[in-house]
């Protein structure tokens, strides 16, 4: 933005985030389960628009969590050129390397690894250079954890619980960062309710991390400015030009 302002260059930015997936109690559980996976994991978590921070109504707290991890535990690591791979490596070495240090500091801060956050060798002599590792699933978590409040950009999802919609509420906005956001509920009045009030610029509902390009995609908040896809973009690529054309005589005050 400081260099395109050298040369009065408009710009459209898309700075990450750390959203919230928020999972009420009357949600459907295996769908929770499958959206949160998608919200984590997806791209070895290397998605801005990830819900990392997955807040989960205490009463099913239990069933979510044995679900979850049971599911991530079972994510075939490899070949991302192979039909059952479902995950392969980090972009770089320094980047797993970060990654794993956020588990580290977890770890440190009183989260409970469920599972995975370790460095992964697979078994495929041509792969054994790759920067992968486990998916991991932080458990324990609170708000003010380094995992919890910054964008890991890494296969590694916080659990957090929660017990009324105001305070999550209070909570999922509490962040600098207002990228993407979701809700699982079966009651369709709340989650228009909840979204409503959510301070972010794509919102999904029993789902997450659906992006067809028709659909504009941008942040709220310190996650940045204008929108990519859509319609709406050709306005950030393009300058309005107003014409006045008469087709009578001048209506001159002189």
């Amino acid at each position: 933005m400081e260099m395109a302002s050298q040369g009065v260059k408009p710009v459209t930015l898309e700075l990450g985030g750390k959203s919230p997936l928020i999972i009420f109690e009357d949600s459907e559980v295996e769908n929770a389960v499958r959206g949160a996976l998608m919200a984590n994991f997806l791209s070895q978590g290397q998605v801005c628009s990830n819900g990392t921070r997955v807040f989960v109504q205490r009463d099913i707290l239990p069933e979510f969590v044995e679900e979850v991890v049971k599911r991530t535990q079972a994510i075939k690591i490899g070949d991302p050129l192979s039909e059952s791979t479902r995950m392969g490596a980090l972009v770089s070495r320094p980047h797993l390397e970060k990654v794993l240090s956020f588990v580290d500091q977890a770890k440190k801060e009183g989260a409970t690894v469920l599972c995975g956050g370790e460095p992964f060798v697979p078994s495929d002599p041509k792969l054994r250079g790759g920067y992968y590792m486990t998916p991991c699933v932080l458990g324990n978590c609170t708000d003010e954890m380094t995992c919890v409040k910054e964008e890991i950009f890494g296969p590694v999802m916080s659990v957090l619980s929660f017990e009324t919609e105001e305070e999550v509420l209070q909570r999922a906005n509490d962040t600098t960062l207002g990228l993407a956001a979701g809700v699982f509920t079966r009651d369709v009045k709340r989650a228009h309710r909840v979204v409503e009030h959510l301070q972010a610029g794509s919102c999904f509902i029993n789902n997450y991390n659906i992006t067809p390009v028709e659909v504009p995609f941008g942040g709220f908040k310190m996650s940045g400015i204008g929108r990519e896809n859509g319609q709406v973009t050709i306005e950030y690529y393009s300058q309005l030009k107003t014409v006045f054309v008469e087709m009578g005589d001048v209506d001159s005050l002189f």
